[in-house]
């Protein structure tokens, strides 16, 4: 059975009880916890908040001796509550406990309350025997504040000439905060603890680089795979650790890009690609909690049928799984597509694709939900806000690249995906369009751009972007959840990359529901400021910005890129002006000279700022072997 705890909510955000009891550092003092409730005798629960479920989510109490149950809500007076029905507090002297959990953290004042109720000699425990140390916390008033919270985990790996580094900056100085540092603990693959540090951040902006191999040396590692989690202390503004992930390897036949791993567990995922002939696809499947994943709950589907393989081995707590599509499914094919059954036990994971010729690229599949339903309102935004939700994606320079789009349902309600692809160059100018019509959930359609392009126009810059967008021309329903994969490849070497997102309303000052999006605050969000990561010599940074608009906006974007020092000081700036509607594709060895890239040196970063818009934009690594990689960008 899944884990019926809520993890993330799109109206109240994260859940910050779920971060707080499933904690590498809480695990330990909530095992002890229940080791001391097991020899206390009769125990009595206290539950006024409703978290006593979602703590036996993660932990056994079976040895406790739970003898009565207690709450304060009248409206579950007679609930099941830890196997016994529930009592009102009013009830608790007359208890046959000599021992009282109050389910719940900052619990001295829940105490109180029921002060004059406790009867002499019962001793009162709490989740506060849980409580990570001070030095962890960004507010110690209230310790369920979403900032004591921050945290992420990342995918890292080093072995065999391959390595991994994640890469991101002090984005929270812009929000006011002083000191930030992060508290790290590295996961082998077996779940054990191969290594835990603190680093501090620098001061301001400074980027911030964690690279496996630095991992390796500092702590006498052999090779590892596994997963670092990742706890930011200070921070303001956001409650979110974002960062750009690379992968590579020194044989030049790896070479990815790919971003946090959004920090809240899903039941489904999707945008999985079935392997092409000769392919390895692999899920790697990385137990984000103290608690093992039991055989029989994480599974795999080819989208748009029910029939489910399960894996029949269970995952240790914080451990890492290999799963290989190919020996699950064996007869699934490109571009047909794979959900994945995650019961809530993982963040978004990692998949990794090797080629005939051992070539290997990673990217994530993304959130499926399964709170939405058809919004008819929809079919309705082309009166006011033109194209409505729209989902960019680049068309890479066409004598190097093939691109693909591969769209993907996205939500459990997504019977049917009525679409449209437009094609631009880099000015704005419509050159092309694709009616997909109604596609269907197990739909197999990839679109080919060049093909799409020779039959229709041409991209006088050879590069421009694509945007999918909803046509109801043939029917069906819209939920504001369109998503898609975009794989591209290199024409001569064969090496590729993919990425994948979902679509946003972009550049109208009139608001639908929670768009346009806004980084910070309500909607709107008509600005821009957006992370690109710098290559480490000799590899070329690519940077994509598109500047969709759903209805007509600024003619131009005014569009600052400031390259960064690792220290957070501004080296130099470049501006650019993308026509709306349009797109840029920019090369940072171009845009910057020998000189200013010598005074960056390693670590910098570039910020692309524009106050007038929202851009869109996609960053990778470019070698001289043809290796690149793609992703979409982060903003802040």
């Amino acid at each position: 059975m899944p884990l019926t705890i809520e993890t993330f909510s799109n109206v109240k955000g994260g859940n910050s009880f779920y971060k707080a009891i499933s904690h590498p550092l809480a695990a330990h003092k909530a095992r002890t916890l229940i080791e001391t409730l097991s020899d206390a005798g009769p125990v009595g629960i206290y539950d006024p908040l409703g978290f006593y479920s979602g703590f036996t989510e993660f932990y056994d109490l079976s040895s406790v001796n739970i003898v009565q149950s207690y709450v304060q809500d009248t409206a579950r007076i007679g609930a099941d509550l830890a196997g016994q029905a529930a009592l009102p507090i009013t009830k608790l002297p007359d208890t046959a406990a000599t021992s009282l959990l109050i389910a719940a953290f900052d619990a001295q004042k829940l105490q109180n309350h029921i002060g004059h109720l406790i009867p002499d000699g019962c001793t009162v425990y709490s989740f506060d025997d849980c409580r990570l140390d001070k030095a962890l916390l960004t507010n110690q008033r209230d310790y369920l504040d979403n900032r004591n919270f921050a945290t992420n985990f990342a995918f890292l790996r080093d072995e065999a000439g391959a390595r991994t580094r994640i890469a991101t900056a002090n984005y929270w100085s812009g929000y006011g905060a002083g000191q930030i540092s992060f508290h790290l603990i590295l996961f082998g693959e077996d779940g054990s603890i191969l290594a835990e540090w603190d680093e501090k951040l620098g001061d301001g902006a400074a980027s911030v680089s964690i690279d496996s191999r630095t991992i390796r040396d500092q702590f006498n590692l052999g090779d590892f795979t596994g997963q670092l989690f990742i706890h930011a202390i200070g921070v303001a503004g956001h409650d979110i650790v974002k960062y750009a992930l690379d992968v590579w390897n020194d044989a030049g036949t790896e070479l990815s890009c790919t971003h946090d791993a959004n920090a809240w567990p899903s039941d489904l995922y999707a945008g999985l690609p079935a392997p092409r002939n000769g392919e390895e696809v692999a899920l790697w499947v990385q137990n984000s909690h103290p608690s093992p994943i039991p055989a029989g709950e994480v599974g795999l589907n080819l989208m748009g049928h029910d029939d489910t393989v399960w894996l029949d081995e269970p995952i240790a707590g914080f451990s890492t799984r290999k799963l290989v599509v190919n020996n699950m499914l064996p007869d699934v094919h490109w571009p047909q597509q794979i959900e994945v059954r995650a019961g809530k036990h993982f963040v978004r994971p990692r998949y990794e694709i090797t080629s005939p010729h051992n070539t290997r690229r990673m990217a994530h599949v993304n959130v499926e939900r399964s709170d939405l339903k058809p919004d008819p309102g929809i079919a309705d935004l082309g009166n006011l806000m033109g194209k409505g939700y729209i989902l960019p994606a680049p068309i890479l320079p066409l004598e190097n690249w093939h691109s693909t789009a591969l769209p993907t349902p996205m939500a459990t309600c997504q019977n049917d995906l009525p679409i449209a692809a437009l094609l631009f160059d880099a000015s704005g100018q419509e050159v092309a369009r694709h009616d997909f019509g109604k596609l269907p959930r197990n739909h197999e359609t990839a679109l080919d751009i060049g093909a799409m392009l020779n039959g229709q126009g041409s991209l006088p810059s050879q590069s421009g972007h694509m945007e999918l967008i909803y046509d109801f021309a043939d029917g069906g329903d819209a939920d504001g959840w369109l998503h898609s994969v975009f794989r591209y490849e290199n024409r001569k070497t064969g090496h590729a990359a993919e990425t994948s997102f979902g679509a946003h309303i972009f550049n109208t000052v009139l608001t639908y529901r929670d768009e346009p999006q806004s980084y910070n605050g309500p909607p709107p969000g008509l600005s821009t400021r957006l992370f690109l990561r710098l290559g480490f010599a000799p590899l070329d940074t690519i940077c994509h910005l598109i500047y969709p608009a759903s209805t007509p906006w600024h003619p131009t974007s005014e569009t600052k890129l400031t390259l960064t020092g690792s220290d957070g000081a501004e080296i130099a700036q470049q501006k650019v002006s993308i026509p709306c509607g349009g797109s840029v594709h920019l090369r940072y060895h171009e845009l910057f000279d020998t000189a200013d890239r010598g005074k960056a040196g390693d670590g910098a970063y570039i910020v692309v700022r524009d106050t007038t818009c929202r851009l869109f934009g996609y960053h990778g690594l470019l070698a001289d072997s043809g290796a690149f990689s793609l992703d979409h960008m982060f903003g802040f």
